[in-house]
């Protein structure tokens, strides 16, 4: 088939018409199809529907602690080493919570803004015009957070192995730069890994704020979808890598078992050297007496060590791996005979990131929600909703069976022709 830009005028509005028939056609069907955020399916928290089974053996931990009572505010000691063991550090660097590893990043910035940090030379809340960096696209829920609390959102271009380092070093010469997000393995939506040169960088710039901070969403570490452990996302030990630079203090580290085991019952945790961690409990200690102990307890015994959460993780690799192939296969048929539109191949994380003809994005996602295909809104990747090129749509293929990921996605390639070739005729004229 020829590429849109070799047809003639006369080529293109016929096209748009067989195009438009197609898409009625599947209006016709009156479809309901949801592919807007990354969650498990139901098979993959069948997963582990045994967890609490293990309970069955007692409440003690090996040190013959009830997990029942109150205290132990870090978590057992067994949880905190399997997390520690999944992010290359010690287990005196992690601080363990519930279920989400978000309101963890909430938590630890609100302590910013409301006491600073242990190197702040005031509390946030007083920095006029505190900003924090947003690699772009980038997860919308990270900015929603900084935007919240008052922060300008400053964009930075993604690039193959992670942000933009020329704009970061340059942005952070701004004593109001506070911060940066960064989901550094498999980053949402465009599946990234970082570089060593960009961990390197990172852990080394001169900042001119003394109290900048890189919160590091290690969210999909151990989320691969291949077996072949040459192509897993490696990285650094990020504490240890800032250390190693003279900026101790300056990374905490996020993870969660939420797309490990159950969603809404799994454990966060972050990790953090050893003055930012001290720093920390003296508020932590005052905000809770402890977190869900027993919950830990039927992870630790579930997933007894880093080994055991991998085979697990391979178990859910086999349930998604399907469905990635089919989102790609569509997209290939219908799209891949012109370079008008580009997606990614990520090899771990829950999204492939769609990048529609320029200027498109929000039609495409209003014709599909008229077709029944509910999908992320354009621009949510980038700080405040706003994608310049109106390109990007982050495609989550997690949670529907393939055959429904297969019309969703033959509905979405439908649309992104229809919106290229009418842009394209609205440039002929």
């Amino acid at each position: 088939m020829k590429g849109y830009r070799e047809m003639t005028k006369e080529e293109l509005i016929k096209e748009c018409e067989a195009l438009t028939k197609r898409y009625e056609d599947f209006k016709a069907l009156n479809l309901t199809l949801d592919m807007t955020r990354g969650k498990p399916a139901p098979l993959q928290l069948d997963l582990s529907n045994d967890i609490y089974d293990t309970l069955k053996d007692g409440f003690k931990t090996s040190k013959n602690e009830d997990t029942r009572n109150y205290g132990i505010a870090p978590g057992i000691d067994e949880i905190r080493e399997i997390f520690a063991d999944i992010l290359g550090t010690d287990k005196e660097n992690i601080f363990t919570g519930n279920s989400s590893s978000l309101n963890q990043m909430f938590d630890t910035i609100m302590r910013s803004m409301v006491f600073g940090e242990v190197d702040s030379p005031k509390p946030w809340a007083q920095v006029e015009g505190r900003k924090w960096l947003c690699p772009a696209p980038g997860y919308d829920r990270h900015f929603r957070v900084t935007e919240t609390l008052g922060f300008e959102l400053i964009p930075v271009p993604m690039n193959e192995d992670g942000p933009d380092m020329d704009v970061v070093e340059e942005l952070v010469k701004d004593e109001n730069v506070k911060g940066i997000w960064c989901v550094p393995c498999y980053s949402n939506p465009d599946g990234v890994v970082y570089s060593e040169e960009v961990c390197n960088r990172l852990a080394k710039m001169e900042t001119k704020a003394p109290d900048f901070r890189i919160f590091w969403d290690n969210a999909y570490v151990v989320h691969h979808l291949t077996e072949d452990r040459s192509l897993w996302g490696s990285l650094p030990d990020m504490l240890s890598l800032c250390e190693s630079y003279g900026n101790a203090n300056r990374v905490y580290e996020f993870a969660s078992t939420s797309k490990i085991t159950f969603a809404g019952a799994g454990i966060s945790c972050f990790a953090a050297n050893k003055d930012n961690m001290n720093w920390a409990k003296k508020y932590l200690n005052t905000q809770a007496i402890c977190t869900n102990k027993v919950n830990q307890l039927a992870h630790v015994r579930f997933l007894p060590n880093k080994e055991a959460v991998l085979e697990h993780m391979m178990k859910h690799a086999a349930i998604l791996r399907p469905k990635f192939e089919a989102c790609h296969s569509v997209l290939n048929e219908e799209l891949g005979f012109d370079n008008l539109w580009h997606w990614t191949d990520p090899k771990g994380g829950y999204f492939v990131s769609f990048y529609a003809y320029p200027g498109t994005a929000t039609k495409i996602v209003s014709m599909c929600k008229e077709a029944g295909v509910a999908l992320t809104p354009a621009g949510a990747s980038f700080p405040y909703g706003k994608d310049p090129s109106d390109s990007n749509i982050r495609l989550a293929p997690s949670f529907p069976v393939v055959e429904d990921i297969e019309k969703a996605v033959r509905i979405l390639s439908i649309c992104a022709k229809i919106t290229a070739v009418e842009k394209m005729l609205e440039e002929l004229a």
